[in-house]
């Protein structure tokens, strides 16, 4: 918005829909402006519309390498397609981490899910688990209560990470149960789906969970594929450093929201990052034509 409204040169390349993670946010309550409340699908179509009255130019395709060293940034496309650019903002986002035990990639969509905004329908009238104590796992666990008959929350620690809004929501709802300083150790299931999980305690005891569905919500791996990894630098985790101004350590890069190495990675300041990422980029392209 700040770039096609500040009437620059600007193309946006998207793999998907625009909008990211929040595309399957069931309800966004923090996001200030809206009182009552928005579906994440509705935030993001009013930040697009907005995007398209100053006639933003968008490309949907996949980026498969870049180089961003020099003062050409080259793109390369899954077409084969080479776009240049003088100046980038990576804005790759993040996706859900994944369990890594025994059934889990053979029993996803078949019980395991990732997202329960896109799959809590499927599980109606359900016994369910959800894996996570943070804001997402929480926030998704109460989502879950409409359509499920049970939510069985498992956390690997003795309390809740989540805002305390949240785990008040939760401690009252009826239909939440928590299993607490746990893991899962194994996902159970069969060609028709999920049957059971079973659990480890950390005081050493097992048990199993009879369960149809397993919702895993326990934070985010960033999407850098694409990114040029030995010409960045970027924490143990893959995500990107920058400084306050949203600076990589390449001249005319920049890096926006969950790709970025931080501790909080909400709606609001992702926003807010994108907007400083595109004034820092603005200036060093001012700076590029006084040159």
């Amino acid at each position: 918005m700040y770039a096609a409204r500040g009437r620059l040169d600007t193309l946006l390349i998207e793999k998907g829909a625009t909008g990211g993670q929040v595309l399957l946010t069931d309800w966004v309550d923090n996001y200030p402006g809206f009182h009552d409340g928005i579906t994440g699908f509705e935030l993001m179509d009013k930040m697009t519309a907005h995007v398209d009255r100053f006639g933003l130019e968008k490309k949907f395709a996949a980026v498969t390498a870049m180089d961003l060293q020099g003062e050409q940034k080259v793109i390369t496309l899954e077409s084969g397609e080479e776009l240049t650019a003088q100046s980038v903002i990576i804005s790759t986002g993040a996706k859900p981490r994944k369990l890594d035990v025994p059934g889990e990639e053979e029993l996803q969509g078949r019980g395991v899910s990732y997202c329960a905004t896109c799959d809590a329908p499927f599980y109606r009238d359900q016994e369910i688990a959800v894996v996570g104590g943070g804001n997402t796992a929480v926030q998704e666990a109460l989502h879950l209560t409409k359509f499920a008959s049970k939510v069985t929350v498992i956390h690997r620690r003795d309390s809740l990470r989540a805002t305390a809004i949240l785990q008040e929501k939760a401690f009252a709802e009826e239909k939440i149960n928590f299993i607490w300083d746990a893991q899962v150790s194994e996902i159970v299931g069969n060609d028709e789906g999920v049957e059971s999980l079973n659990i480890q305690h950390n005081d050493g005891s097992t048990s199993n969970l009879p369960v149809t569905g397993i919702f895993v919500l326990i934070g985010v791996v960033p999407n850098n594929e694409m990114l040029p990894m030995e010409q960045l630098e970027t924490d143990e985790g893959g995500f990107v450093f920058t400084d306050h101004e949203m600076c990589t350590k390449l001249p005319g890069v920049y890096a926006a929201g969950d790709i970025r190495s931080k501790n909080s990675r909400q709606i609001i300041n992702a926003a807010g990052e994108g907007a400083t990422a595109e004034l820092s980029a603005e200036h060093y392209l001012s700076n590029l034509a006084v040159d």
